[in-house]
Parts: C-alpha cells; sequence; structure tokens
C-alpha cells in the first residue's frame, strides 16, 4: 500500500519535481545568483529526463522571477527566493488546467441561486433558474496573502458536481469533465483594470479602491453553450498574466 508521501509524489508531474530540485539547490547556494543553470540537454543527462520535462522545469523557474532565460546566454539565476506575485504563462486552455493546480481556490460559501433578472443577463439563462454559486479565495504557495477573490457559477445540469468543498487543486470545469462527461471546447476571457470594492479589497488585505485586473471565463461545450462561469478580481501587485500568440505556419503579411 502506497503511504500519502509516496502517492503524492506518483502523483506530482515529473518537471514539477525537477523544478523543485533544481529551486531548492539555488536555495542552498549551489547556484548563486548570476551564475548558469545546466543547459536542457544536461539536465535531461543529469536527472534522466526527456527534452520537454526539462524545458518544463525551467519555464516554472522563470514564473516564479528565479531565473531569466536569453538566447545563446542560457539560464541565468536572478533571484534566491520566488517572487510572491503569482504570474500566469496561457498558450491554450491546457494552461488553464496548470493554474488550478499550481494554486489553491478554497471554497467559503455554496448556495444554489434562483436567478434573477441581473443574474440572468451575464449567464445567458433564463430568469427562475437555479444554479450553482461559488465563492472564494485563491492561493499560491508564493505568497502569505490571497492572489484573488473568485466567484464562480456553475449550470443547473452540473450543479450536483462533487468534490468541491474546502480546498481545491482542481479546475471546477475539469471536475464537470470527470464527473458528467461533459467536453469543454472553448474559454471565453475578458481582462479589465479595475478598482477594488471594499468587499472586495477586505477579503484581499488590500486598501480599497487600490488597482487590480478583474478576468472573466466562460467556459462552453460542444455546442457552445454555458457549462461555467468564473470571475476573480486579482491585486495588481500579487498577478500578472503573460499570453503567447504564435504565428500559424504559412502566414505572411497582408498585401
Amino acid at each position: 500500500m502506497n503511504t500519502p508521501a509516496v502517492s503524492a509524489l506518483l502523483h506530482t508531474p515529473r518537471y514539477v519535481q525537477l523544478a523543485q530540485t533544481l529551486l531548492n539547490e539555488i536555495g542552498a547556494g549551489r547556484y548563486p545568483v548570476g551564475s548558469q543553470l545546466p543547459t536542457e540537454y544536461a539536465l535531461c543527462e543529469q536527472f534522466g529526463v526527456s527534452r520537454s520535462t526539462a524545458r518544463e522545469a525551467l519555464k516554472r523557474l522563470t514564473q516564479l522571477g528565479l531565473v531569466v532565460r536569453q538566447p545563446r546566454v542560457g539560464t541565468t539565476v536572478r533571484a534566491t527566493e520566488p517572487n510572491s506575485a503569482y504570474r500566469q504563462h496561457t498558450a491554450g486552455v491546457a494552461d488553464l488546467y496548470r493554474y488550478a493546480t499550481d494554486t489553491t481556490l478554497v471554497i467559503e460559501s455554496r448556495a444554489q441561486v434562483c436567478l434573477d433578472a441581473a443574474q440572468a443577463e451575464p449567464l445567458q439563462a433564463r430568469v427562475g433558474e437555479t444554479w450553482l454559486y461559488l465563492t472564494g479565495r485563491r492561493l499560491s504557495p508564493h505568497s502569505a496573502k490571497p492572489i484573488c477573490l473568485t466567484h464562480l457559477w456553475v449550470h443547473p445540469a452540473f450543479r450536483a458536481v462533487k468534490g468541491l468543498d474546502g480546498p481545491l487543486q482542481l479546475a471546477v470545469h475539469a471536475a464537470i469533465e470527470q464527473q458528467f462527461g461533459e467536453v469543454i471546447t472553448a474559454v471565453e476571457q475578458e481582462i479589465r483594470a479595475v478598482a477594488l470594492d471594499r468587499e472586495t479589497a477586505l477579503a484581499l488585505d488590500v486598501p480599497v479602491g487600490s488597482p487590480g485586473l478583474w478576468i472573466s471565463r466562460r467556459y462552453r461545450n460542444r455546442l457552445g453553450q454555458l457549462v461555467e462561469w468564473a470571475h476573480s478580481t486579482h491585486p495588481a501587485e500579487r498577478f500578472s498574466y503573460t499570453t503567447v500568440l504564435q504565428r500559424e505556419w504559412g502566414t505572411g503579411p497582408a498585401t
């Protein structure tokens, strides 16, 4: 029988284990600030991992603000402790799953809400439908304070979804997919700059009116139907967002 520690190890992605090893070695002084980490190829040889695993581990250290990567220069150590601000890097829907597993959403309230007109409009729903409504704060292992306040609405068809009590390290839409056989095929995202209202500021322990980012995500299935709507408000100093846009092969400048 596996012990809890062994079970956790078996379910931890290999790149996360490698990143943690390098983080520990940086903290212990093996790689001081200004020094170079081993190349991807060298990491593959040392740890017996694939090139993609080494690349993802180095990307994780970059996201934590520990290293900077430069072409023809290599990976240079820039800090010995992670940056307390959480940086979300997104290149596709899969990165939203990683965001959910890298952080922890602590569910603080749960209710089934019969929608009024104001609630139904952003959900593209009918008045009187009963949706599952969750609120909570998301935590990062690298910050003592919450990185956002989150509100989630789940379609009535999935409001009986299980396992959403207390701390979550699983995306809510992933739980819906697993339990109901639903497939999320598109995520509509909107980002706004906001001034934090009193309720949000108190929940996040920042001054009222301080700057923040409001991020809305609508998760849709194959038919384009809304499965879940989540919107989160982040204090500006605890969160940054990076999107990678890749050009399609064969496309050129407009003529």
